[in-house]
């Protein structure tokens, strides 16, 4: 209004309502006008509809299970660090780390394993499925992807954070099992309560080329919920492992 040189009052008389009406709309970022209304000011503004009413663009977009879509981006690394810390911050019921290494999260948040101490303490659930380090499938992987890093190092890497947080109740720990494991290095899911970040792993691409899908749980039988069951169909198989365990897996080569 400001750049249009409107006040409430003169953009009221251009698209022809009450001036009470305008103030309404500054009032409230929730209220979203009728159409005509919304194309009116808009053009009277000389913007598009989208940067003053994103919802009406969205809804109207988005009608099915397309509404779970919050965000999706071409490479997991084009996903800000701050998404991440924002909906680990913010569940309260679980944390579900369900990648293959899940190694790079301890990289890119800060004190992430006193974070993960503090969530325990507010009593959130913690788990971590991690492939199997000396599996024959973390092997072909590792040959596929030909890097320095290797997939089995960056599991290691995990444990040993896990092994460092020591027993703790609420937080859980487990390797997929062998019939599993092309299932689980091909897809990562992340669940944080009912967002999901998603990570399908393309060709010989490591996981922060892969691209990323950010959902919000809508309702039942939703693009979440097919995500959430595969994960828990792996979780179902796969086998718990304790601290000592853990650091046996650490150190074995």
């Amino acid at each position: 209004m400001a750049d249009a040189q409107l006040s409430p009052r003169k953009l009221a008389a251009r698209i022809g309502v009450t001036p009470k009406t305008v103030e309404r709309w500054l009032a409230d970022a929730e209220l979203v006008p009728h159409a005509k209304n919304r194309v009116d000011a808009c053009q009277a503004l000389r913007v598009d509809e989208e940067m003053i009413w994103p919802k009406a663009v969205q809804d109207r977009v988005k009608s099915g299970h397309d509404r779970e879509v919050v965000h999706a981006y071409p490479y997991r690394s084009a996903c800000p660090s701050t998404v991440w810390s924002e909906l680990i911050d913010g569940a309260s019921e679980q944390i579900f780390m369900a990648g293959y290494t899940n190694y790079f999260v301890w990289l890119e948040q800060p004190a992430f394993g006193e974070t993960l101490r503090r969530k325990l303490d507010e009593g959130c659930r913690v788990r971590f499925m991690l492939g199997d380090p000396a599996g024959e499938v973390t092997r072909q992987r590792e040959v596929i992807e030909n890097v320095a890093l290797s997939v089995s190092t960056r599991i290691r890497i995990t444990l040993e954070h896990l092994e460092r947080l020591g027993p703790l109740p609420g937080l859980e720990t487990r390797i997929s099992c062998a019939e599993d494991a092309v299932n689980h290095v091909s897809l990562s899911v992340f669940r944080f309560d009912e967002d999901v970040l998603v990570t399908p792993h393309l060709a010989r691409l490591v996981g922060h080329d892969s691209p990323l899908l950010h959902l919000r749980r809508q309702g039942a039988g939703g693009m979440f919920d097919r995500f959430a069951e595969h994960a828990e169909e792996l979780w179902s198989r796969a086998t718990p492992i304790s601290p000592s365990r853990g650091a046996d897996l650490v150190r074995d080569t």
